[in-house]
């Protein structure tokens, strides 16, 4: 297993690594390497907003839109055989490498060599769908981004970086890349698992003849799934198993440089100069940490964040300062870099004109209140447009309570009771004319009594001839019977049930002997001093009926004249 590289940012390869280099294991293509068509590619991002891209004099950013180079529709010109790609005229197994007909003829754009179409079609299915590197599918410009992304050109040859001009840089740089290609990068073989193992990544189980990766820089006792063999950094798959091993760990060639030398985010080209810059916790060439709109450089100066984007003063102003509502000048930064612009929905306002348009009160960090197009502390506005209790004719203020009643409204001790002058609060209260009494009150002074026990009637009273009676206290005056929903009568007026009053003072009838009440509007008959109900007025000898007739009297009985003769 190779030993880990470790280097030290501004510190020199050559001095560790010398007898390294002298090994010349790797013999270099000449020529151009990469070909990627980017000129004029439309933006991913802004699609029709963008006329294409064009390469900024030194950012890697389209000068039209100002959008990464990645954004766009950026792809590989040709077939891409990654060794050439990587500059490579390595010899090695035949059986390890795959010719460009066979890869077509499968179908994809590359295939894992050594494999038979059963194995390729195997190894494809382990991996997610949309990243299969099939021709016509998604998965083909997914391995053509990942081409460009994870073995960006300006790593892999001097010939593609624009910012290196000493020669030390370029020196350090060949040194970089010769122990990254002969120490650390490497190309995966996939193969079938001659033994029951685990994955290196996930810990999962790998059976025997299972389709694995091997990366001969981490030791072949150790292998991944197919769909793990991915860059510890980016998570992504590692296109065409090209990988690099640092600190038990595999990479992607872009990650793995970069934990090796700092990469400007401006050019995304390493750092090999011993002077760099860092700021906003990147590291950025000396002349690179510049103005997002004119590329002034911002090394000793002050510039302002926006949208992670550095800014010199006067471009932040031009383009995003806002105008102050109350001295309408703009609202810049202050010497330190600051911006104090505080602003409420589309309003902005210099830290110090941010006040009362009444009293003048400052109100940064106080509550305030919007009318009108303008602000007013709390104060001044619950003085000038809060609404007014009806009792004390003062405002109400944030947060007080309101009660509300026909229209009116009140502070809560101002609700009071007309005749106690108490605050009514949350208690029950009994409207008078149009006054507001409480129940204490109204009970004691406006409240109806019961006529037999003097108490406050609240509900269920009963008026009998003029005047108020609770419904339990309604009762006959000989057995206290209540009378609701009964039927009774009265006698010098009280009340009797009926029972009670045919006992006591009923006439009796002369042939039932039962009391004649007249309750219900009972009819009754009488002759001298004698009385039967209208139903016992009958023949005493054939019971016919004597109502409206002519009868006799035999004695104390009554007899039709038919019976009588």
């Amino acid at each position: 297993m190779a030993d880990d590289i470790t280097v030290q940012v501004n510190g020199s390869l050559a001095d560790d690594f010398g007898d390294i280099l002298d090994v010349n294991t790797i013999a270099r293509a000449k020529g151009i390497l990469v070909q990627e068509v980017d000129e004029g590619q439309p933006c991913l991002a802004c699609t029709d907003r963008c006329p294409g891209f064009n390469l900024h004099v030194w950012r890697n950013t389209c000068q039209n839109c100002k959008c990464p180079r990645e954004l766009h529709d950026v792809y590989n010109e040709n077939f891409v055989n990654v060794r050439d790609r990587l500059g490579w005229k390595r010899q090695d197994d035949p059986s390890l490498q795959v010719s460009k007909e066979k890869t077509l003829r499968e179908g994809y754009t590359w295939v894992p060599p050594g494999l038979s179409s059963q194995k390729i079609e195997e190894y494809m299915d382990q991996l997610p769908n949309h990243k299969v590197p099939r021709i016509g599918t998604p998965g083909e410009k997914y391995r053509d981004m990942q081409l460009i992304r994870q073995l960006p050109k300006q790593d892999l040859s001097i010939d593609y970086n624009k910012n290196m001009f000493e020669e030390v840089e370029k020196r350090e740089f060949q040194i970089f890349r010769d122990l990254r290609d002969q120490v650390a990068m490497d190309i995966g073989v996939v193969k079938d698992s001659p033994v029951a193992i685990s994955c290196y990544y996930c810990k999962g189980e790998i059976d025997v003849d299972d389709l694995v990766v091997y990366a001969s820089k981490a030791g072949n006792e150790v292998c991944w799934h197919p769909a793990c063999f991915a860059c510890e950094a980016c998570e992504e798959l590692l296109v065409d198993l090209t990988y690099c091993y640092h600190a038990k760990h595999i990479y992607c060639e872009r990650h793995y440089a970069e934990t090796i030398r700092p990469r400007c985010p401006a050019c995304d080209e390493l750092i090999f100069s011993g002077e760099y810059t860092k700021a906003m916790d990147q590291n950025y060439h000396t002349d690179h940490l510049a103005c997002w709109n004119c590329d002034k450089q911002l090394v000793a100066c002050r510039y302002i964040l926006k949208e992670e984007h550095p800014y010199c003063i006067p471009c932040y102003q031009q383009l995003f300062a806002h105008n102050c509502v109350e001295c309408s000048k703009p609202i810049g930064p202050d010497y330190k870099g600051e911006t104090h612009d505080l602003s409420y929905k589309d309003y902005h306002w210099h830290e110090e004109c941010f006040k009362c348009v009444s009293c003048q009160k400052s109100l940064v960090d106080q509550p305030f209140a919007p009318k009108n197009n303008a602000i007013y502390c709390a104060d001044c506005h619950d003085e000038n447009f809060a609404a007014r209790c009806d009792g004390c004719q003062q405002p109400f203020k944030g947060g007080m309570k309101k009660f509300e009643y026909k229209g009116q409204q009140w502070h809560d001790n101002c609700f009071t009771c007309s005749e106690c002058k108490q605050p009514i609060g949350n208690m029950s209260f009994i409207p008078r004319d149009e006054l507001v009494i409480c129940v204490p009150c109204y009970e004691a002074n406006y409240a109806q009594r019961c006529t037999k026990c003097a108490g406050v009637i609240n509900k269920g009273g009963i008026a009998y001839k003029g005047t108020p009676w609770h419904k339990e206290c309604f009762t006959c005056t000989n057995c206290d019977k209540m009378l609701s929903g009964e039927k009774f009568t009265s006698r010098d007026e009280k009340p009797f049930c009926g029972d009670c009053y045919g006992q006591l003072f009923a006439k009796k009838c002369c042939r039932c002997t039962q009391p004649i009440t007249g309750i219900g509007g009972t009819k009754f008959i009488s002759f001298e001093e004698r009385h039967w109900h209208s139903d016992c007025f009958v023949c005493y000898k054939c019971n016919a009926s004597m109502v409206g007739r002519g009868f006799l009297m035999n004695g104390d009985d009554i007899v039709c004249p038919e019976c009588g003769r």
